[in-house]
């Protein structure tokens, strides 16, 4: 297949990576001007084959997408609140394509409609990441999966392809009852667990906050806590949070207990802690906060861990 990814941002280029080494063309929408190398090296932390991941080195080989051109997919992956701004350059260029979406938003299906116009699109979640490294490698996770958007929802007429092209990179596909709610409840999940690893006010630094949390049980017990908080606000948008016990059955426990357990997991489970560690986008980590502290806000949510800890973060950005 032809597979059009916009930029060559983390979440995009491992799973165009994935894409090349199975045999599928791809290319990447980049703006005129910018440098490009003609290939990267890659260190990926590769959790499709085995349970613990197995390291694995290789190189990508980068080709700048031409304008006016059809593509099977286009996968867009962009800092959160930016989707506008990369559907405008789909058009500008003139590319044609299913768009797979893999972004965080906080927005209702008929906004992200009125973005894409008259875009077919899949919503999607990868389970992914990773960063840019100083020396030009991309250092990144791939689990064994994606969350995906099911058939009867999706609005696109090839779902059977993008079967196929998962299938063919050996990703498997999740799909829970509605992706966008399923991603609300992501983020309200991220919201907690990074207010809590801010909790001293100071989010410079995510990599060793991610670190000291994954250590410390206490910490872990109090983010569960801080969690029950923020998944008010989905529940305050009027999504049934039964329908995503999966996601959500770790934070019932009692909370000492599953500090432990979630300590447990970090220090048993390389892909899981990695992917925490990797993450070190700092705008698009608060842009998430930003919006689940504004929702509990907007509904008069008693949510006061949440609160306390993200009001010093705001308070230390705004020395």
């Amino acid at each position: 297949m032809k597979i059009a990814v916009l930029g060559l941002g983390v979440i995009g280029t491992t799973y165009a990576y994935a894409f090349q080494q199975a045999g599928h063309d791809t290319f990447h929408i980049i703006r005129e001007g910018k440098q490009v190398p003609a290939s990267i090296p890659i260190h990926l932390l590769d959790g499709r084959y085995a349970p613990k991941g197995e390291e694995k080195d290789g190189e990508y080989i980068i080709k700048r997408a031409p304008e006016h051109d059809e593509y099977d997919f286009i996968l867009i992956s962009v800092a959160s609140g930016k989707l506008e701004a990369a559907i405008q350059t789909l058009n500008d260029r003139d590319l044609k394509g299913t768009v797979i979406l893999f972004c965080n938003f906080w927005n209702e299906r008929k906004d992200v409609e009125e973005i894409l116009g008259d875009y077919n699109y899949v919503t999607a979640f990868p389970t992914a990441g990773g960063k840019m490294e100083n020396n030009g490698r991309l250092n990144c996770v791939l689990f064994d999966h994606i969350m995906l958007e099911s058939r009867e929802k999706a609005k696109t007429a090839n779902y059977d392809d993008l079967i196929s092209l998962f299938d063919s990179a050996d990703i498997k596909q999740e799909v829970p009852y509605d992706m966008f709610e399923w991603i609300w409840v992501h983020m309200a999940i991220n919201a907690g667990v990074t207010s809590t690893a801010a909790r001293e006010g100071r989010i410079d630094d995510p990599n060793r906050l991610a670190r000291k949390l994954m250590s410390d049980s206490k910490a872990l017990t109090m983010a569960v806590k801080c969690i029950r908080e923020t998944l008010k606000t989905v529940s305050a948008r009027g999504v049934d949070l039964k329908k995503y016990n999966n996601e959500i059955f770790p934070y019932k426990i009692p909370s000492g207990i599953a500090g432990i357990a979630m300590k447990k997991l970090f220090a048993g489970n390389e892909l899981t802690s990695r992917i925490m560690t990797l993450h070190n986008d700092v705008n698009d980590i608060l842009y998430g906060c930003r919006c689940v502290y504004d929702e509990g806000k907007k509904h008069d949510l008693q949510m006061p861990l949440f609160y306390r800890n993200m009001d010093k973060v705001f308070e230390n950005l705004n020395d």
